[in-house]
């Protein structure tokens, strides 16, 4: 499964449809997709496993929808 991530990361080019937010405001999706972020990260560090390869998804993700001032 690992791989799958990776190569789905190795092909990301901007954020995916979302159907949760199909309007054109992507606040929500943005500060959402944030939110799981750090989910991601608290959940793994839990764990005590590496939080980089399946966090890095939402991190692009975020980073890719949210205004870079906000991102900084």
């Amino acid at each position: 499964m690992s791989e799958d991530i990776k190569s789905k990361l190795a092909r990301y080019k901007t954020a995916p449809f979302d159907s949760r937010f199909p309007n054109q405001n992507q606040t929500r999706n943005c500060w959402q997709n944030y939110l799981d972020f750090q989910r991601c990260q608290r959940a793994m560090a839990a764990r005590g496993a590496d939080a980089s390869p399946p966090c890095q998804w939402y991190f692009r993700v975020y980073k890719s929808l949210c205004p870079t001032s906000w991102v900084s």
